[in-house]
């Protein structure tokens, strides 16, 4: 259950530009647990948006804090759902965008790692594209030095699958199209992945995403990322790949016993002498590959069926 409260002047337009270049943009800040830091950053979200000439509305989804995170929201005056209880991160975005007036979504987090003047030039790019994704490789990323290794890993194996090279797998700033949104909605998991889903959904599908290099500030409290997550991360990846592109995968994992038992099998004919463990790798490798058609083909149908 969630309750929406409404301040005034949810949406605006201060200065002079032309509005054919410009968009009119909702901006979804998940929050949970963030009082000390949550004003200052909506406060720098309004200051840049309003000098920018861009339409906008700000939405904070407060999602279950147990702290003063809603009290200090209300005397910001924008508009504020509340979630009853904690969901996640992927929850509190599909809430907040499920809410949004705009065809034009940007989302950015409460905490102030996220600089809020990256956003006008990313919207200007929002109109050659379907996705812009803040990239934390500008000159002052503040990542902490245990991620990173998992983060690379999680983004060399992503890069893989979808055939492309991803400076940053799961920004928290960017800028997206709700109709997107919704049309992978299903997949959309409520925790930390949201961002990377959407991110190998819309590469899997060919849609042009642009990335925009960005600064990573350290942030105002403790982090909500957990060792955990990496696992889940790399599951998510898996399982996304599976649904679009499962050859990607099926193909090199059914490869490896299929030449072992090939080579196995050559060396068994020199001895004269053909051994079960050739016989094994040969088939299993031929059955992970059907599985993987199987897979494919079943992908396939699913999407065509989902377009209509």
């Amino acid at each position: 259950m969630q309750s929406i409260q409404s301040q005034p002047a949810a949406e605006e337009r201060i200065g002079k530009s032309d509005p054919a270049e410009k968009v009119a943009a909702s901006i979804v800040v998940p929050a949970f647990n963030e009082e000390t830091s949550i004003r200052m950053q909506l406060e720098a979200i309004r200051q840049v948006l309003a000098t920018s000439g861009h339409a906008f509305e700000i939405i904070v989804v407060d999602d279950g804090s147990t702290d003063h995170t809603a009290e200090e929201v209300e005397r910001c005056g924008v508009r504020l759902v509340r979630l009853a209880h904690n969901r996640g991160y992927g929850a509190a975005l599909k809430a907040g965008i499920a809410c949004a007036a705009n065809e034009w979504i940007v989302i950015i987090d409460a905490d102030g790692t996220y600089p809020a003047e990256f956003i006008p030039p990313m919207l200007e790019e929002a109109l050659n594209c379907d996705m812009v994704v803040g990239a934390r490789v500008g000159k002052n990323v503040n990542i902490p030095l245990l991620r990173q290794p998992a983060k690379w890993i999680l983004r060399r194996l992503a890069s893989y699958l979808v055939q492309q090279p991803i400076p940053d797998l799961n920004s928290g700033l960017r800028v997206m199209r709700k109709s997107l949104v919704e049309r992978f909605q299903h997949l959309l998991p409520s925790g930390f992945s949201f961002t990377t889903t959407i991110t190998l959904a819309l590469l899997s599908n060919d849609c042009r995403i642009h990335y925009v290099p960005i600064e990573y500030r350290r942030r105002g409290g403790s982090s909500k990322i957990r060792a955990a997550h990496a696992y889940q991360f790399l599951l998510l990846i898996l399982r996304t790949m599976v649904y679009f592109n499962p050859l990607r995968i099926f193909l090199p994992l059914g490869a490896v016993p299929f030449f072992l038992g090939f080579g196995k099998l050559i060396y068994d004919l020199v001895q004269r002498n053909i051994t079960d463990s050739a016989v094994m790798g040969i088939l299993a490798g031929i059955i992970i590959w059907a599985v993987g058609l199987l897979a494919d083909q079943i992908s396939r149908v699913s999407m065509v069926a989902r377009s209509k």
